[in-house]
């Protein structure tokens, strides 16, 4: 109950800066992540990259479609009779001119046609993936960015206090030494602790400037009243080994390594399928027109069809398939990374959340001492126990107190998010944010077997 009370006063001393009109609505963290989530132009940008992705269905399936092309021609031709002087002879001019229709099928690729569009397939589960990933950044970045203002709005409170409180102090310092008490030196020694208080002050609102900025640029508005945001407590892990192997389960950086390895094994089998032959059909028919006032000279029509064995191409397709091989090696190798990666920052946010724990109940009992040791040194100072310098020196623990309290719970809250980042978890659904989720496979389903069309489906 005691450190329930202790968050509450820290609260109220992070949000008192915003607390300016009680006509605004008060912003929330969950609030923040929603408005990134919908507007955020970077999550946007890669949202729209994956539509693009998806069309590498498509445009790999149209190669075991028919391909239609039609023709149309018309010219003038020109015949001249060879004497002393050159004359165009009227009855040999003729009008040149056509049409025609051919359609195309391939029957038979020795699977290449197959394993492009497998290919392209999982490359789409790939980006989707890495749609997660950058889905889970956008929400820590703006989980961050709100943090980073309210502990700023926090650090910017405490320092004008302490000026308020310094100004006071110089006051009756400067009485006191009106009538004897203290000496010139006491009151230079608050002086100078005002001036470096002011332009510490100065300081910390530059860095609120920052941080108001950063926060536009990831949730695309200017902040307002902030409210006080507590640690994630829907990811509960029961041990680091837990965490871990969740991660290593289901993290998309893990989803999207396995995934690539598919990508490439489906490469090499398109680079083996040059190696066999292929098999097509032509249809075509077309009719010619020569002169200018005769019927048509004539048609023709024709079913062809094609197997091509490829003997020998310089070594292109062998040297393709050696290519693809190494590349399958490399995607291999490139998971195992990826594994230890997401492992190592599972145990690093692990390790520093319970640092950020540690760290605030270290803050608390100085807060809680700082505060004890001021008050007896200013009652001390009083009787002439204590100088001037005593008093500012405590004074100084115990706003530096203060502000480690401040970027303790700050780290905390940070912290709690990166975990579930680091956890592969930290998406809006899991968050329960009041958003429209985005579904990448309606747009999917909506263009990868789509015959016809340029104009894209509406975005979900």
């Amino acid at each position: 109950m005691h450190s329930k009370l202790k968050f509450l006063l820290l609260a109220g001393i992070m949000v008192s800066a915003f607390s300016v009109s009680p006509v605004l609505r008060a912003e929330t963290i969950e609030g923040a992540l929603s408005k990134a989530y919908q507007s955020n132009p970077d999550l946007n940008a890669r949202r729209a990259y994956l539509r693009a992705i998806d069309e590498t269905v498509t445009r790999a399936s149209s190669a075991g479609r028919p391909k239609v092309n039609g023709t149309a021609d018309y010219g003038i031709s020109d015949q001249w009779r060879s004497q002393q002087t050159a004359a165009l002879n009227p009855s040999n001019q003729s009008l040149p001119r056509g049409a025609g229709l051919s359609v195309t099928q391939t029957l038979f690729s020795s699977g290449k046609i197959e394993a492009a569009v497998k290919a392209a397939e999982s490359g789409v589960l790939a980006e989707r993936a890495n749609l997660a990933n950058t889905e889970m950044q956008t929400l820590v970045d703006a989980a961050t960015v709100y943090m980073d203002v309210l502990r700023d709005t926090s650090v910017v409170d405490l320092r004008k206090n302490n000026i308020s409180v310094l100004k006071e102090q110089l006051r009756q310092t400067q009485d006191r030494f009106t009538v004897g008490e203290v000496t010139r030196t006491d009151v230079a020694q608050v002086e100078a602790r005002l001036a470096s208080a002011q332009a510490d002050l100065a300081t910390a609102e530059g860095t609120l400037k920052s941080s108001i900025a950063k926060y536009r640029q990831v949730i695309g508005e200017d902040p307002r009243l902030v409210d006080p945001a507590r640690p994630l407590a829907r990811f509960t892990y029961k041990s680091l080994n837990d965490a871990v192997s969740i991660a290593l389960g289901s993290h998309p950086t893990v989803m999207a390594s396995l995934v690539n390895i598919e990508v490439a094994e489906y490469q090499l089998r398109q680079a083996y399928a040059g190696l066999g032959p292929t098999l097509g059909v032509t249809a075509t028919t077309s009719k010619r027109y020569e002169y200018q006032n005769s019927g048509p000279k004539y048609s023709s029509n024709s079913l062809v069809a094609q197997l091509t064995f490829p003997l020998y191409d310089g070594g292109d397709t062998h040297g393709s398939i050696r290519q693809a091989k190494e590349t399958v090696g490399q995607r291999r190798l490139e998971s195992d990374s990826a594994r230890e990666k997401v492992r190592a920052g599972v145990v690093a946010s692990w390790s520093q959340l319970e640092a950020a724990k540690a760290r605030i109940q270290s803050a608390n009992a100085q807060v809680e001492a700082a505060t004890i040791a001021l008050n007896g040194i200013r009652e001390e100072a009083k009787v002439g126990q204590r100088t001037t310098l005593d008093v500012l020196l405590t004074d100084q623990d115990l706003l530096s107190a203060r502000v480690s309290l401040v970027q303790a719970q700050h780290d905390r809250v940070v912290l709690s998010y990166s975990l579930a980042q680091a956890v592969g978890q930290l998406n809006a659904e899991n968050l329960k944010l009041n958003v429209r989720i985005y579904d990448p496979a309606v747009h999917y389903n909506s263009v990868s077997d789509k015959w016809f069309g340029i104009i894209p489906p509406e975005n979900n």
